[in-house]
């Protein structure tokens, strides 16, 4: 079974990666098993400077998923680069840099620095856990466009626009990142949230809103990149809720060419893992000879979505 997809920048064994955010930098999961298993890894969010976050309490439990306002906390680019880098160097595997910002001449500058020494950015216009940058930048297709643009001129390795869910036209959002110069997008980020402690009548995380994430929103992700494969060129890489390989097969068949485990890695340290070593018997179940073969299978009649125009 060929499970190995080649994306711009990025040759794939599989099309399993963590997403950014929920694995840190490998060093945790390196403890359970050989990274180089991964068909890639996206690391978590580098700013220009090191970043603390948000209050505590950060993460709530919510049914079928979590809320999370961590506040892109890391320990700056510079720290990156030194420090986290070279350990994922030893794995055979691309890496995938997750970039942020507060503003446009920020995300450039992140991303000028970080460029020489990853396969690929991933731009995170879509945190909605920041006061300044992320998702104002991932909800209005001009912005979007601008820090795509001015991001992909300095990089001299392929660009991944990371969207928001909480837009009301996902398929413009796409469209304004292709037309900036994306190679890709990454699809989707979490969705606005928010939970109420019933004794203190507050909310239960300490920045009012959180991103929910995990299996809740996973049939609004496949929603979205059905709805976006249809309107791109640029390939998709699809995440929201992954927990089987059967849930892999889902994506590709929504028109994913790869995708990216968060929440999940949080109740199973292993489930990328089981899930790349799964995979190829789920596709030859449903009678595909290799991941190519799935991707847009889903589109071979014409399935109507609406679409919300702002």
């Amino acid at each position: 079974m060929n499970v190995s997809v080649n994306l711009p920048g990025l040759n794939l064994k599989n099309p399993v990666m963590p997403a950014s955010g929920c694995f840190a930098f490998g060093k945790e999961f390196a403890q359970f098993y050989d990274l180089s298993n991964l068909g890639a890894v996206i690391m978590k969010a580098a700013t220009k400077e090191r970043r603390f976050g948000n209050g505590t309490p950060r993460v709530a439990e919510t049914a079928s998923g979590m809320l999370n306002a961590i506040g892109l906390q890391n320990p700056g680019v510079e720290s990156i680069i030194t420090d986290e880098i070279p350990f994922l160097k030893n794995y055979h595997l691309p890496i995938i840099a997750n970039v942020a910002g507060s503003t446009v001449e920020e995300y450039v500058e992140v991303a000028e620095k970080i460029s020489p020494h990853v396969d690929a950015i991933e731009l995170n216009i879509s945190c909605p856990n920041v006061k300044e940058g992320g998702v104002q930048f991932g909800t209005d297709p001009a912005l979007a466009k601008e820090v795509t643009r001015d991001v992909v001129e300095v990089s001299n390795i392929p660009v991944y626009v990371k969207l928001s869910p909480n837009v009301t036209d996902i398929v413009g959002m796409a469209l304004a990142a292709e037309e900036a110069g994306a190679s890709g997008l990454s699809m989707i980020n979490t969705l606005t949230g928010m939970r109420i402690d019933p004794k203190t009548r507050k909310p239960v995380i300490a920045n009012g809103t959180g991103g929910l994430s995990g299996a809740a929103i996973k049939p609004i992700s496949i929603r979205m990149i059905h709805q976006v494969y249809q309107a791109v060129t640029i390939p998709i890489i699809g995440m929201g809720g992954i927990e089987s390989a059967e849930d892999v097969l889902e994506y590709l068949l929504a028109g994913a060419s790869a995708v990216a485990i968060g929440s999940a890695n949080f109740k199973n340290p292993f489930i990328c893992k089981e899930i790349i070593e799964e995979l190829p018997a789920v596709l030859a179940r449903y009678g595909f000879s290799s991941v190519k073969e799935a991707i847009g299978g889903a589109h071979h009649e014409k399935v109507e979505t609406p679409v919300l125009r702002s």
